[in-house]
């Protein structure tokens, strides 16, 4: 007696990738409509995930171009516009052999898509590193001079150390590092993406926490960018410690 169509989709959902050819390959003489949706079904998750392996090939360029290279790292930040918070810089150095399906910046990406990568990478990932400015530092050095010093933190707190690094857009002072700067970075090369992804992740995950200290603000929500809600409660409650004072002065006196 011939398997029902519950019986054979069990199969389809359990197989591994590896066993999808020959699973489709079973069940291509069974002419019943179910059965010939799963193997299309099946056709279509290989032909998304071959167009994956080629877009991730393509952000491996740079990753390829400086071969010779060992250890890479890409640097990237979260948080350099919004009204309150401190920026926060990630470094990650990434296997040479490191596959991480869709791995990018980290501004295409959902929420909960960025939180599962951000768990793969920390897992997959060489060396990762963190560094941050806080509002106050903004205020004081300025924002572009903040982040530059989240991101030397970001490569300084790294175990291993790298032999290049592969900037989103910036050239960082007083590194001795050779530095690649590449705009748009994070949407280039697969280094830079996963940094993307752990400050952004991190930087969020932080909002949130701020969120229940300060509540009211919305930063769980906004994540401290100047969202019509975010401004109108720093008219009507004025601005908390975690506001930058350098950023905030168009919409109240400080």
């Amino acid at each position: 007696m011939s398997k029902s169509i519950a019986e054979i989709k069990q199969e389809f959902d359990r197989a591994a990738e590896n066993e999808w050819d020959v699973l489709c390959g079973a069940y291509a003489s069974d002419s019943r409509r179910g059965v010939q949706n799963l193997i299309a079904g099946c056709r279509k998750k290989q032909a998304a995930l071959a167009r994956e392996r080629e877009r991730l090939e393509e952000m491996r360029s740079y990753e390829r171009k400086y071969a010779e290279y060992t250890c890479i790292c890409g640097i990237d930040e979260a948080g350099r516009g919004p009204l309150a918070g401190p920026v926060v810089a990630g470094a990650v150095i990434l296997p040479k052999d490191c596959e991480i399906l869709y791995l990018n910046d980290s501004k295409k990406l959902s929420a909960s898509r960025r939180e599962e990568l951000y768990d793969e990478i920390m897992e997959k990932a060489v060396a990762v590193g963190v560094g941050m400015a806080s509002p106050a530092r903004i205020d004081e050095i300025n924002i572009l001079q903040a982040t530059y010093e989240a991101m030397r933190q970001a490569v300084s707190s790294l175990p291993t150390t790298p032999e290049l690094l592969l900037n989103d857009a910036v050239t960082i002072p007083d590194i001795v590092i050779p530095q690649v700067p590449i705009i748009k970075g994070d949407a280039k090369s697969v280094s830079i993406a996963a940094a993307s992804i752990i400050a952004k992740v991190t930087r969020d995950r932080l909002m949130v926490q701020y969120d229940e200290i300060l509540p009211g603000y919305g930063f769980a929500q906004n994540k401290g960018y100047g969202s019509k809600e975010h401004i109108e409660a720093l008219k009507s409650l004025g601005p908390t410690p975690i506001h930058r004072r350098s950023f905030i002065g168009h919409f109240v006196s400080v």
